[in-house]
């Protein structure tokens, strides 16, 4: 498996700059042709219509693996709840699996609270299988575009399960479920669904902080890797700003009024909050605060994680900085063993989620996994 190697600078804009590396790094997306696109991108709207345009470009050459991966790109800045979104998604969606038809996955409905959360399983390269790998992404991921990570670990000889939970790609766009922190649910339905009783569970960007999570109530899981650990928000910034943010909570108006306003001024800002009313399936910003509040260190009870515990993170990472994967390091204090792997500069792979040196990442994880596997013993 070759993927691309280095973080490029295609946009003078960091978010966009830092979207457009996720797009190339999973190695589904030409170089070129993404610096051509960059070059047309201004706005959020502009992103939708380069990438749109990309698209209905590689499908007339015959590269529709391009095309998927160009319509979910076009589909992450289409404004939320809007036809315009429902409709790229569902191209992306058939796009995808279209082209993807000959890889091997298969594709499940796994019954939860009434409906269903979309779960794909690639094929395992040998039989039996070295384990279980459970995996999903994080706050704006879809389970597809990913499909690079699931098939890695697949072709290493794992059984690997991928999945969408409440609030994200088709569990929210198909399904309909609203986002829940408490992330033990989805995650026990998924191992009640496959019959599993031991498995490693993967979580990706935010999915590291409900990965945590899940292993401190779901005993089934046996090894657990935050890639990257978010452990509590409010912990990256200093104490008085914190007791400044708890109280201007308490002013709900003020609070919607002043964030409609910011979300008017930074155009990422109003994407990151509108991403997240989606996920809740409400409409006031105050909403993403309490969603994002939520995510904190009594919630994610890290004390009563048990298990083997790895903790990845990139030096520069400005999303989920390793200010917060030391504070989640320090926190688990009853794991079996706790691991942290801070990617650096050098390697290519400082920034989030490694997007700039994947097969480093995916690497190293893997070698985890295996060493401990047999220090435990364990048949997962």
């Amino acid at each position: 498996m070759n993927l691309p190697l280095g973080y490029q600078q295609f946009h003078k804009e960091s978010f966009f700059n830092y979207q457009m590396n996720r797009l190339h790094a999973l190695g589904y997306a030409r170089q070129a042709d993404i610096e051509k696109a960059a070059g047309r991108i201004k706005t959020r709207a502009d992103y939708v219509q380069a990438f749109t345009r990309l698209a209905t470009e590689a499908k007339a050459d015959g590269r529709s693996k391009n095309a998927a991966f160009y319509l979910r790109a076009a589909e992450f800045f289409a404004e939320h709840n809007s036809p315009q979104r429902k409709a790229i998604y569902q191209e992306f969606h058939e796009t995808f699996y279209e082209a993807f038809a000959n890889e091997g996955i298969t594709r499940h409905e796994v019954p939860y609270n009434g409906s269903f959360l979309p779960a794909m399983e690639p094929e395992a390269a040998v039989q039996p299988t070295k384990g279980t790998i459970l995996l999903f992404g994080g706050f704006d991921s879809l389970i597809e575009e990913f499909f690079v990570i699931w098939k890695f670990f697949a072709q290493a000889g794992y059984r690997v399960i991928a999945f969408e939970g409440p609030g994200q790609g088709g569990a929210r766009q198909l399904y309909g479920h609203a986002f829940d922190h408490d992330y033990e649910k989805p995650i026990g339905a998924i191992l009640d669904y496959f019959t599993i009783e031991a498995a490693t569970l993967i979580g990706i960007s935010m999915g590291g902080y409900w990965d945590i999570r899940a292993a401190a109530y779901e005993d089934r899981i046996k090894q657990v890797v935050a890639w990257s650990p978010v452990y509590d928000w409010l912990e990256q910034v200093p104490g008085f700003v914190q007791a400044l943010v708890r109280q201007l909570v308490k002013f709900e108006g003020f609070m919607n009024a002043t964030i409609r306003l910011r979300m008017r001024l930074f155009p990422i800002l109003d994407h990151a909050v509108n991403q997240a009313m989606y996920m809740v399936k409400k409409d006031q910003p105050m909403d993403a605060v309490r969603w994002l509040l939520g995510m904190n260190k009594q919630h994610i009870s890290s004390d009563k994680v048990t298990q083997d515990v790895l903790l990845v993170g990139g030096e520069n990472d400005s999303f989920q900085p390793v200010k917060l994967l030391r504070k989640q390091e320090k926190a688990l204090t009853n794991a079996r063993s706790v691991t942290t792997k801070i990617f650096t500069k050098d390697q290519h792979a400082d920034m989030h989620c490694q997007m700039g040196n994947l097969m480093l990442a995916m690497s190293e994880i893997e070698a985890w996994i295996r060493e401990k596997q047999v220090q435990t013993r364990a048949v997962i």
